[in-house]
This record gives structure tokens, sequence and C-alpha cells, in this order.
């Protein structure tokens, strides 16, 4: 079948061909699929696997669930229901102190977005709740009506990249307390600017808020020094963002970790005198989609793929 047909028949995580391409599995290898989600990359994985052996995160217990009875005939994988930032202790608990590789698809997952108790869409007026974890004390709607005048706007600048944080963050103080998602739209409608009209108006304060509830950044920073630890040598890391703020972490993460520290370049050495670095950038300029991935998945317009290979 045909990835046109096949992105039309199932739900295609976006860039599996490449990920299983780039992973370059080995059978009997320890593999790590970071965001489990509805369970596509980790599908693809086991099909590569014979004597291997797969270990899938997610902090999200309705995806755990649900792979539960989608993987019911594989002994050869293990779902754990923890944010990849507790990668490292879960595994080492599992006796596993070494992976061939790990994947990390950062985008949400379709069942997050259409569940309609989780308030992830600002196309549909649900709770404003934006928690991954459902255990996780701290929601979308908490912070609306709690945070000071101060605290949302550095949200909205620093997650949201909102010129229009202050102004946003005033109104929302205004129309105290909100509740439902509509509630926040109708506030964000005030703030769209006609001459440059880039998507949707509530977009940029969604994901600000999506990202502070589950403090996003943080837990992919903490899980990137972490999968350094697990990899083993020539072992592979690779990361499918879907904003400029993911991209960039991962970005500076394999930057910093694939070239020399800046006390080494200030001494007489030659190159060949110096430590090799933890990591080897396969793709210096980042992956995108193919147009064909693009024209019939939608949800793969914002992505992007950085790889990495582990030389020590």
């Amino acid at each position: 079948m045909r990835f046109r047909e096949l992105l039309i028949k199932n739900h295609i995580p976006v860039m599996l061909r490449e990920v299983v391409e780039y992973l370059n599995i080995n059978s009997s290898g320890v593999y790590v699929d970071a965001t489990l989600g509805a369970g596509g990359h980790s599908h693809a994985i086991l099909n590569k696997l014979t004597s291997g052996t797969l270990y899938s995160f997610d902090q999200d217990i309705k995806a755990i669930k649900q792979c539960q009875q989608r993987f019911i005939n594989y002994q050869n994988i293990f779902l754990i229901n923890k944010n990849f930032s507790c990668l490292y202790d879960e595994l080492l608990a599992r006796k596993v102190n070494t992976i061939n590789g790990i994947v990390f698809d950062l985008g949400l997952s379709s069942l997050q977005i259409n569940d309609n108790t989780r308030g992830f869409s600002y196309l549909r007026n649900n709770f404003l709740d934006m928690r991954m974890n459902c255990s996780n004390p701290i929601t979308a709607q908490y912070i609306l009506n709690n945070y000071s005048l101060e605290e949302l706007q550095k949200i909205f600048q620093i997650y949201g990249e909102e010129p229009k944080a202050r102004m946003i963050a005033k109104e929302i103080i205004k129309n105290r307390p909100l509740y439902m998602t509509f509630d926040l739209v109708k506030i964000t409608d005030k703030f769209k600017n006609f001459r440059n009209n880039r998507g949707h108006s509530a977009k940029r304060v969604f994901q600000a808020l999506r990202i502070e509830v589950n403090q996003e950044l943080k837990c992919l920073q903490l899980a990137l020094e972490q999968s350094l630890k697990l990899l083993k040598k020539d072992g592979i890391i690779l990361v499918i963002s879907f904003n400029s703020l993911e991209d960039r972490v991962v970005k500076q993460f394999f930057k910093k970790n694939s070239s020399h520290d800046l006390v080494w370049s200030r001494l007489p050495v030659q190159n060949k005198d110096l430590p090799t670095p933890a990591l080897r950038i396969i793709n210096k300029k980042v992956m995108r989609p193919s147009y064909e991935e693009q024209e019939f998945n939608s949800c793969s317009h914002s992505a992007k793929l950085r790889i990495a290979i582990k030389n020590i």
C-alpha cells in the first residue's frame, strides 16, 4: 500500500518513515519510545524487533490503557505510565542500563486533542484543563484564575511568544473567573490583528498555558540529558518537535554535546588531541516531512526532526 493510502486509511504518526529509517533498528536491541501516544511509532519499532525490547513512556494513563489493548499480543514491549523526565530512574529500576535508540514525538496526540474533558483545543468549548497527566494538581483554569498579571504576561511572552501578552493578561484578570476554553477565546479574539492575521487568535496563549501546566520544556531538557547517559556507543536519538521553543531546546542540547568545550578551544592543542564530543549530529539542517506527507497529514506541517548518534 502506498504511503498516501496509508495516511488516508490509518492514523500514521508524523515522519514515521524517517524515524524507522534513521533509528536503524537492531532486531535484538533495546529501544525507548519516550512519547507513546496512540502507539504508532512503538508499533513500527516492534515490527522490526525479534529478541529486542521496547520501553514506551506516556504520562497520560488513557494512552497507556488504549495501548495495553493494542499491544496485548506482544511480549517484548513494556508500557510505563510516567513522564519522560523520569526515564533514567524507571529504566534503571528495570535493570536497563543502556539503550540502542530513543525517539521523542513532542506533538499532542490525537487522543488528547479529541478528548472533550481536556481542553487542549481552542476550537471546542471544554473545561480549561490542559493536563497531560490528570493527577497533576495544576490546571490551565488554576493558572488563569490565580496567577498575577506579571506571571501571566511572562508565560505568554516566553512560552507563547505572544506580542500582546500584557494586554491579554490584563483582560484575563478583568474577566475572572474563566472556566471554559471559549471564555479564553472570547478574550484573545479582542486582540486579533486583522492586518497580519497569522492563525487563530488563541493559538499562542493556548500553547503557553499547555507548556506551563505540563512543564514541557523543563521535562524535555531533563529527558535529553538522561537519554545521553543511557545511549550506548552508536546509539541513536531522534526528536520530532512542533514549535520553535521545543526545537531550540533540542538544537542547543545537540550543539552543546557535539562540540568541544570553550576551555578546550582556547588551549594550544590539535583537533586530534581533543576529547571526542558525546554526540555527532546526523542532520545539520533540520529535516521536514515530505511534501506528500504534509499534503495528506495536516498534523505534520510544523514538524521538525533532529537526529544525533552517541560517539562514546
